[in-house]
């Protein structure tokens, strides 16, 4: 193996022949080298603890040895054929799928990436209703492709110059900074009321779907308050719109349940995934109903979906996922967690909020004297990287710290990076 380029040589050859869309985290950036359970390592041999995990993707952390062993396995038996054979591995995949799925989901198409599953859905939405609007919720992001990132909604990430007009956004639940004005408690649920006028108005007549990320990523680790959902379910299922649950980012785990809407006590009629399935690999899929999914007759395939090397890492996910209860873990962690970073609340003016669930939480940042919020996250990222600390930037300002670990972390992992953290806010 050649010995690493160093970091001012990948700057280089990013800056020629790298689109420049393409940014990367830090003002010094580490070159990354090596990943082993929740450790990063760069060119020069420094261990940085992931606390990012890939933007939730390595929920067993990095090159977990039984992913490793059952990828190599099959990357020396049958890398590849796309789905026009046939093959045992993506039929395996969909079955261990079906089991944890939500409500009546049994039946998927697999393909290479949350974007793609994101797209899959909104057709397979318009295939089963006959309409082709839909709506989605402020600060979501779906994807980036054309519909992906128009059904998104944060500025940064919406960078078609000329969108189609058949995504209709209304505001998200926000009790905190209620868009209606309203309090807490003393509603009457504008937010859902908002969305049943959308439908009624749509420029497209009655859409298609509505998506929604149940808890959003990108847009701050923003959670519902209690009852939005049930709430949003009886209205689309008045007016036949779809309910598509966006959990590429969520799922398998993430939230402290197998999947984020097991918390609202509802199923979408539509569930997008991937990330964290792949181990790595890249993977996407769209589930749904076989009464949904039945519609869907016309050919349809992915290249790479369900290839059988992304198969078998995602049947090894499910079963280690499951086994080493991993689920649960990330429940109880994330409360621990939270109660830790809450306590910087009362202790420094400029942490505004703690939020999430599971092992997906968000710190919010204020500004702090004339120091915007997103310069002070950045700040506070850079000096966390030079102690071995990797955490996410997130939020429509880019102002909310994000915690997504591996599943995998300690406790005592977790206490270190908020001691930390802690030491970090002190030297501001």
């Amino acid at each position: 193996m050649q010995p690493p380029i160093g970091v001012p040589a990948i700057l280089d050859l990013k800056r020629q022949y790298l689109i420049p869309c393409l940014y990367h985290f830090y003002r010094t950036p580490p070159q990354i080298v090596r990943g082993q359970g929740v450790y990063l390592y760069d060119a020069e041999g420094k261990r940085y603890l992931d606390l990012f995990a890939g933007v939730s993707v390595h929920a067993l952390g990095h090159c977990h040895p039984e992913m490793v062993a059952a990828i190599t396995e099959q990357v020396q038996t049958l890398q590849h054929t796309t789905t026009i054979y046939l093959t045992e591995p993506i039929a395996r995949l969909a079955e261990s799928l079906a089991a944890v799925l939500p409500g009546e989901l049994r039946s998927t198409f697999f393909c290479a990436s949350g974007s793609e599953a994101n797209e899959g859905a909104a057709l397979l939405a318009m295939l089963y209703t006959g309409r082709k609007g839909f709506v989605a919720l402020t600060d979501g992001l779906h994807g980036r492709t054309r519909l992906g990132t128009n059904l998104t909604h944060i500025p940064m990430w919406r960078t078609d110059p000329h969108p189609p007009q058949d995504v209709v956004h209304v505001p998200r639940p926000n009790c905190r900074d209620c868009p209606f004005g309203k309090c807490a408690g003393s509603c009457s649920w504008e937010c859902v009321s908002a969305v049943e006028q959308a439908i009624l108005t749509h420029p497209c007549g009655k859409p298609a779907a509505m998506f929604v990320e149940i808890v959003q990523g990108n847009g701050g680790i923003n959670v519902a308050p209690a009852g939005y959902y049930p709430r949003l379910r009886e209205v689309l299922d008045r007016h036949g719109c779809l309910l598509v649950a966006d959990e590429v980012q969520t799922g398998f785990g993430r939230t402290g349940r197998m999947f984020a809407v097991e918390d609202e006590g509802i199923a979408p009629d539509i569930l997008t995934g991937g990330k964290a399935l792949g181990g790595g690999t890249p993977i996407g899929f769209f589930s749904t109903t076989p009464h949904i999914a039945a519609c869907y007759t016309r050919p349809g395939a992915s290249t790479f979906g369900g290839n059988p090397v992304t198969a078998v890492a995602g049947i090894a996910f499910l079963r280690i996922l499951q086994r080493d209860r991993l689920v649960e873990r990330s429940a109880g962690l994330g409360a621990f967690l939270r109660s830790r970073l809450g306590r910087l609340t009362s202790r420094f003016d400029f942490v505004r909020e703690v939020r999430g669930r599971g092992l997906m939480i968000g710190v919010e940042f204020a500004p702090r004297g004339e120091t915007p919020a997103a310069a002070v996250l950045d700040i506070v990222l850079e000096k966390l990287k030079d102690r071995g600390y990797l955490l996410g930037k997130t939020g429509a300002s880019r102002n909310v710290l994000a915690w997504m670990p591996p599943l995998i972390v300690s406790p005592e992992q977790l206490e270190e990076a908020a001691d930390a953290l802690e030491s970090v806010f002190q030297t501001l």
